[in-house]
């Protein structure tokens, strides 16, 4: 547990941390986990709320209001809830989404899973799917994989897969844009 601990830092990760133990210890990781990533998501898809966690103007109490209304209409109760609020009373909002994705890092590592980004220009077959997590299990040294994969028509074709810090572009757009800057470089 140590060694997973250490793979979060700074204010976000003492208080993922912290999260993680108080869930463990009530056995609660997994529903824990379900609930801030329901938060994450409602931040995500709302800019107003997104603008309510970051902005310091709003008052601590203002939040608390406008968070317990939210948290109630979209049923997140018990630990991960009262991590919000705890949050949220000692002014530390703004570090919300950090601390949900450091608790996230914990969570996986208690499970021995690692979590890959993909993003393709198209939609992947399963086949294809399934040969990426075969590969990316094998270079994470057999970690379990969970894919979150994207499709973005941008980057016209190849994969960009983001495996823990490493990333490998391997998109047309990224190779014609290191040919554009060569050209230049000899013209």
């Amino acid at each position: 547990m140590a060694e997973d601990k250490e793979t979060v830092s700074g204010v976000s990760g003492r208080y993922a941390s912290a999260l993680f133990s108080l869930a463990q210890e009530s056995g609660q990781t997994g529903p824990v986990a379900q609930s801030l990533d329901k938060i994450d998501a409602l931040i995500a898809a709302n800019p107003d709320l997104e603008r309510l966690v970051r902005s310091p103007v709003f008052s601590a109490a203002d939040q608390l209001k406008a968070l317990d209304a939210i948290l109630a209409k979209d049923g997140v109760t018990g630990i991960a809830a009262n991590f919000v609020r705890l949050v949220t009373v000692k002014r530390r909002l703004f570090f919300l989404r950090s601390m949900i994705a450091d608790y996230r890092k914990l969570y996986d590592a208690s499970r021995g899973l690692t979590r890959a980004e993909v993003t393709s220009a198209s939609a992947l077959t399963d086949d294809n799917l399934a040969a990426l997590k075969d590969q990316l299990k094998a270079a994470s040294g057999g970690r379990d994989i969970q894919l979150d994969v994207k499709v973005d028509p941008s980057i016209i074709g190849g994969l960009i897969v983001k495996l823990g810090s490493r990333m490998v572009d391997g998109s047309l757009r990224t190779k014609l844009n290191a040919i554009r800057l060569a050209m230049k470089e000899v013209g």
